[in-house]
């Protein structure tokens, strides 16, 4: 992309094995939280038809972002962040493979996957598969929050600051691929030939992910953890204490919190708009996040260079006022193509948001504090998850007592177009490039 070829050559160069391992590990897990994407929410659909129940599975998927998200910054910071990703996704292996046996137990009574949607099956009202349900994903949760705060903080140890966006938005294009492009379809795919059969895959996807990180030299890491042990209530009070005097980085975190709750309003019901409103097959459903991976690997491959041409505070707020006008655009819509292309739009302004803002916070964060205030910060941006959830569920639930049940269902999509705009105007004067740009090159950070 650059004019100077000595440039491309040294980034070439930069990156090398360590990266390609992590990159490896994060696109085979991804590929595996990709069929997951489509056989979770087809599961719990085939076990209950209650809205409020459907969205209490993505309120626990989500809940340990806020419980867990603080504490998991102090043991980024304590200990090897390569061990701490080898056990997250071990541990994610030997819960998925038990799910796999579990549902494989009663394949027998569970209603074909594409009957669901043409109506000819009602949903079992298994109250104990439901319960297993919620709690698999509670401990996949849980997993997922110690191995996504250490991958994201072991990011600056395996490439040098000036690749990180590039780093970045190569990996999460490639993820995008894996979790939206690829998994989904083949999710479709195994579900239709056995109900657990995508379980076990899943599983087997975490536990190559573990065997490439484990092929990671362990001396990678650029600071080794401190010796001295300080007490957790004082390591949590300076990640949480840096995070909230920065003045940059603490409007962004509760922006960004405040994004995904609303978005998650519409997508921890989606699994039944997509059956009852989109009328779509096991299959369809499955392509429809294919939209979603072919904009996040546009948004991947080009998002340094919109940021730079438009600069990043234009660039976020791109980001919310093109997810208000997708948003509400797909509440108005009956055919799961135009859905597909929303989607796809939806994610390469969501990639934009994420390569900008996740870059910045590996460069301006100093590295004994990346673990813990990375963890404050995914505090407040993951855990409102939980609460858009269970009000998407509530909406859908009240509104299907005193109207139509298609209504209730496209009214969560409304709702949350108004507050995307609602929140860009909030954001828009306190995300702007001067204030990007002068954090990044402040010492320390602004510290």
């Amino acid at each position: 992309m650059e004019d100077d070829g000595r440039v491309v050559n040294d980034r070439r160069k930069r990156l090398g094995p360590n990266y390609y391992k992590l990159f490896g590990a994060s696109t085979v897990s991804n590929l595996g939280d990709g069929i997951g994407l489509l056989a979770y929410p087809w599961l719990a659909s085939a076990v209950t038809r209650n809205p409020l129940l459907i969205s209490l599975v993505a309120v626990v998927q989500r809940l340990p972002w806020l419980v867990f998200s603080l504490p998991a910054g102090v043991v980024t910071d304590r200990m090897s962040r390569r061990t701490l990703m080898l056990r997250a996704n071990t541990a994610r292996f030997v819960v998925t493979l038990g799910v796999a046996f579990v549902v494989l137990a009663r394949h027998d009574a569970l209603p074909g996957p594409d009957e669901l949607s043409s109506g000819a099956a009602a949903a079992i009202d298994d109250n104990a598969l439901y319960l297993l349900i919620l709690l698999a994903t509670l401990l996949l949760g849980i997993a997922e929050v110690f191995y996504d705060n250490a991958a994201q903080t072991f990011m600056p140890a395996v490439v040098d600051a000036d690749d990180l966006e590039r780093a970045n938005g190569r990996l999460w294009a490639t993820e995008q691929v894996a979790n939206e492009f690829i998994g989904p379809p083949l999710g479709g795919f195994l579900l239709t030939v056995a109900f657990a059969l995508p379980f076990f895959v899943d599983a087997t996807t975490f536990a190559l992910s573990a065997l490439l990180i484990s092929w990671i030299p362990a001396t990678v890491r650029r600071s080794a953890p401190t010796t001295e042990r300080a007490p957790w209530k004082s390591d949590l009070r300076e990640g949480f204490t840096w995070l909230w005097r920065h003045p940059l980085l603490r409007p962004m975190a509760i922006i960004l919190g405040l994004l995904n709750a609303i978005g998650m309003m519409s997508f921890s019901i989606l699994v039944l708009f997509a059956q009852e409103v989109l009328d779509t097959t096991t299959t369809e459903f499955a392509l429809l996040s294919t939209g979603g991976a072919i904009g996040g690997v546009i948004g991947g491959w080009s998002a340094s260079a919109i940021a730079r041409r438009i600069g990043p505070g234009p660039s976020l707020g791109l980001t919310l006022v093109g997810s208000a006008a997708a948003t509400a655009a797909i509440g108005f819509m009956s055919s799961w193509p135009w859905v597909w292309l929303l989607f796809g739009f939806e994610m390469l302004i969501g990639t934009l948001w994420n390569v900008i803002t996740v870059s910045l916070r590996q460069a301006i964060i100093p590295d004994r504090l990346l673990g813990r205030v990375n963890s404050v910060y995914r505090f407040f941006a993951w855990g409102m998850m939980p609460i858009g959830s269970i009000v998407g569920g509530a909406i859908v639930f009240l509104a299907d007592q005193s109207g139509s049940r298609e209504f209730a269902l496209r009214l969560p999509w409304f709702v949350a177009g108004a507050l995307y705009l609602v929140l860009f105007a909030f954001a828009a004067p306190r995300l702007t490039t001067a204030k990007i740009e002068a954090a990044r090159s402040a010492p320390s950070g602004g510290d």
